[in-house]
């Protein structure tokens, strides 16, 4: 990938005898090398690979965007920048039960036109190698893939659309870890876009323009087949969904309305662009749901035809099982 590195520093925290969060400072920036280049394209990929991620824009009092800001005019250098981070990190890290040890890593650099400012705490962990003389020996290495402590800022679009809700990202981690807590904290920023509750509104606008146009089960199921299909396509690219091209994707009404012209005369509150959410885009095209020892999932065009509810009994009935299933019952039952 094209990636252009203009600095990155890795500070170590640790803890000491008394169990106390410390910052072990390196004493300069990293060269920008390849290694140093390579080390950030995979962290940018495997960011952009994780789900889940958050949304949000600095407080109007945020140090933090004080302090870079501050760095960006050429005011404080990047180490110094690195080191007041640091220990504002290891501050706010200190509150909670999770303050790992790690490796602190700040990096700026620019992929694709649009530049970043990169922070995260990246697991460390021990290998065994094999030496030339057949020694065994324990290697230190960073566990990229399980990096769930981390942020994003596009300083491309901070510069350029100061009142977007959008500019910073962070991995929301693990359930029960608050992380994504811990982030607005230490950022001090605080939740901008819902990408979540986009999709749901956006699920919502289609179920709407689809009762609305009085379109029957089979076009109704196309239509909803094609607005998966795209979202789904934007998901793998790693790309949003573009409202006015998802539009231009799918067929108008029979009075020449077409679907963002609905979203806008109905009030529909969506950006003109948003992450897809992959589990919201499912319900699309499925029925997922779980619970009770219970895991079930099929189409959606199978309601009413193979599958059928009765609500007053709350009971699911299947016509038909899929032929692994009906050899593992019919063996059971003998």
């Amino acid at each position: 990938m094209s990636l252009q590195l203009s600095n990155i520093i890795l500070h170590q925290l640790s803890k000491n005898d008394q169990e106390e969060l410390v910052v072990n400072y390196r004493s300069d920036a990293l060269e920008l090398d390849h290694s140093s280049e390579n080390l950030v394209a995979e962290l940018h990929r495997t960011f952009n690979a994780k789900a889940g991620k958050g949304f949000g824009l600095f407080k109007s009092d945020s140090e933090f965007q004080q302090r870079l800001d501050t760095f960006r005019k050429g005011e404080l250098s990047f180490y110094e920048f690195s080191q007041q981070c640091g220990e504002s990190l290891k501050h706010e890290l200190a509150k909670y039960p999770f303050a790992d040890e790690g490796i602190f890593v700040i990096a700026e650099y620019q992929s694709l036109a649009t530049d970043y400012l990169f922070i995260a705490i990246l697991p460390s962990n021990q290998s065994l190698k094999v030496t030339e003389g057949l020694d065994i020996s324990a290697t230190d290495y960073l566990d990229i893939n399980k990096m769930d402590i981390a942020a994003r800022l596009d300083l491309s679009t901070y510069d350029t659309d100061k009142e977007s809700n959008r500019y910073l990202s962070y991995i929301k981690g693990r359930v029960g870890r608050k992380v994504a807590d811990f982030f607005l904290d230490f950022l001090q920023a605080e939740v901008g876009l819902d990408s979540k509750q986009q999709n749901l509104v956006l699920m919502q606008a289609v179920e709407d323009f689809c009762s609305d146009a009085q379109l029957d089960k089979q076009e109704t199921t196309e239509y909803k087949k094609q607005v998966a299909t795209y979202c789904t396509e934007q998901l793998k690219s790693g790309d949003e969904i573009h409202l006015t091209e998802l539009s231009g994707e799918l067929p108008p009404t029979d009075s020449g309305s077409s679907f963002q012209e609905f979203t806008q005369s109905q009030g529909y509150e969506l950006e003109e662009s948003f992450p897809a959410d992959r589990t919201t885009v499912r319900k699309l095209t499925k029925y997922v749901g779980a619970g009770g020892g219970l895991n079930l999932s099929f189409d959606s065009l199978l309601l009413g035809e193979r599958v059928f509810y009765d609500q007053d009994t709350d009971t699911l009935t299947i016509k038909g099982c899929p032929p692994n299933l009906k050899d593992q019952l019919t063996r059971q039952s003998h």
